[in-house]
């Protein structure tokens, strides 16, 4: 075996189901004889050599909570050439071969630029958002569908009190699967993504106004926060309808909390998976799933991957939104 010793990090935003990944490279690792450092703070743990070795119960009673143990940062001085030469060579120092990093398309980067300083690195998707093109799914995602369905549900609860209509703020800046699928599940009136144009009296005014006709007297509108100012899209709706409307901007509470069923799985499949890729002297991958299997795909190819938007879903949700 080449590979005797290696780390793991999170980096980027914390996702539910990270220590769940983490948890599972650990394991794996040591199963293969391995030696595993967790590192603390994403790449600025590798900058500053804040590193733990880790212990099959180092990761005992993580997989539960959500966040990530292993705690995130943001590294400005990682992103220059100096900073990525000068976290390869602590890894030599401390007799690291590989990395596997759990976050996002900005932490793959940081993993391509590694390997390109000699580090083996595989990269795992971690974010709420399910923005990373080359997987089905990204770790978190389902817990934060489950976080905003159960808070919409009970804003709904106010909102019918008062025949309003509820205008509430998902995360996804540049991808709209929360907004969608989250819109469809408490039954919104409308979903705004930005991946798709809306036509202002169209898809909210008229929608709203036909479902008057039909005896509707309170409204949901999800909203992406790519889609642009929340509170100004509210203030138009209530003046151009006459409801009384109102903000609700979900914010971090949609990061947080205990990973579902299908995050620990997922995260626990993916880092088995890496660390298996290192077993075997692979790495610049990004392990992904695709359908039900997971597979993994060249960091490059990853990032220059187009992502996909489910526009048929998208038309079902207009459709059963009346």
């Amino acid at each position: 075996m080449g590979v005797k010793s290696i780390a793991v990090l999170t980096s980027g935003g914390d996702a539910p189901g990270m220590n769940a990944a983490v948890r599972a490279v650990v394991r794996t690792a040591l199963s293969f004889g391995m030696t595993v450092y967790g590192v603390k703070r994403g790449y600025n743990g590798l900058l500053n050599k804040d590193l733990i070795k880790m212990t099959m119960r180092s990761v005992s009673d993580i997989m539960q909570h959500g966040g990530t143990f292993l705690y995130t940062a943001r590294s400005p001085e990682f992103n220059s050439i100096e900073g990525v030469k000068k976290a390869a060579q602590n890894c030599r120092e401390q007799g690291i071969d590989g990395v596997v990093v759990i976050g996002g398309d900005g932490s793959f980067r940081g993993a391509r630029d590694l390997v390109n300083e000699g580090i083996m690195c595989i990269g795992i998707p971690g974010t709420i958002d399910n923005d990373i093109a080359c997987t089905d799914y990204t770790i978190g995602y389902d817990t934060a569908l489950n976080t905003a369905m159960e808070m919409i549900d009970r804003i709904r609860d106010t909102t019918e009190s008062h025949d309003r209509c509820s205008v509430v703020e998902v995360m996804g800046r540049h991808c709209g699967d929360i907004a969608l699928n989250t819109g469809i599940s408490v039954g919104a009136i409308a979903t705004l993504v930005p991946e798709v144009e809306y036509d202002f009296q169209r898809d909210l005014v008229d929608r709203m106004h036909l479902a008057q006709k039909t005896g509707k007297k309170h409204f949901i509108v999800v909203v992406a926060e790519g889609c642009g100012h929340t509170q100004e899209i509210t203030d138009r709706i209530q003046k151009e309808t006459g409801i009384e409307s109102r903000t609700t901007i979900l914010g971090h509470v949609q990061r947080g909390g205990s990973p579902t069923l299908k995050d620990r799985v997922v995260a626990s499949r993916m880092g088995y998976h890496a660390v298996k890729l290192l077993r075997d002297g692979v790495d610049n991958r990004v392990v992904a799933l695709k359908g039900e299997s997971v597979v993994d795909f060249d960091i490059t190819e990853a990032l220059n991957m187009e992502r996909f938007f489910d526009k048929e879903l998208y038309k079902i949700s207009a459709a059963l939104s009346i």
